[in-house]
């Protein structure tokens, strides 16, 4: 029974310290993942859990390490924020696949992509012919971004000399069945309103 408890224990520390440390390297940690962070991700992860199973391992030691990995990735993000050097060393810089219509097939070799996975990326992105695309990038991120010709863009309110009006964002005034009052004051009315609606 201690040692099923020490397992529990030992996860609820690493859990939050897990917390802790994502919350030090901020939110790009986790919706733009580049290969930097993408191993730092799991170099905390495994160390998190043998820090959970090993007993061996004593708690200090565990936090100490994540802590460290978590340390660094604060630390290259915050110079990969103020130095183009160091942000294109650690995270890339986008890779073009298509200019001007032409597939750069270099650029395909180099981004160990084949042509099977690029017209796969493109019909995900709605792109089954790519003669439609003028420039695709792949982004540093991993993901992949299309500019289509202009003859196959989407026609905009603009294009078209249409008048329309601004859409404002959408609030939730009740979340839960529980009145979020801050939100209702947002938008410059009070609980009695919403009541009545």
């Amino acid at each position: 029974m201690g040692d099923f408890l020490d397992v529990i224990f030992r996860s609820l520390v690493s859990l939050v310290v897990l917390f802790a440390i994502t919350e030090l390297m901020g939110k790009k940690q986790i919706s733009q993942l580049n290969l930097f962070d993408y191993i730092i991700g799991i170099s905390i992860g495994s160390i998190a859990a043998s820090l959970s199973v090993d007993d061996s391992i004593k708690y200090m030691d565990g936090i100490l390490a994540i802590i460290v990995y978590g340390g660094i990735a604060a630390l290259i993000s915050f110079l990969t924020t103020k130095s183009i050097v160091a942000r294109r060393f650690f995270t890339g810089i986008p890779c073009v696949i298509i200019d001007n219509g032409k597939i750069i097939n270099s650029n395909l070799k180099k981004s160990r992509l084949d042509i099977n996975d690029l017209l796969q990326i493109a019909r995900e992105n709605g792109y089954y012919d790519l003669s439609q695309i003028h420039y695709c990038i792949l982004e540093p991120s991993g993901k992949v971004s299309f500019l289509p010709k202009a003859k196959y863009m989407p026609v905009t309110p603009n294009d078209m000399k249409l008048k329309v009006s601004e859409n404002g964002l959408c609030s939730n005034l009740v979340i839960d069945g529980n009145l979020m009052e801050e939100n209702i004051k947002n938008i410059g009315k009070d609980t009695a309103w919403v009541v009545t609606r």
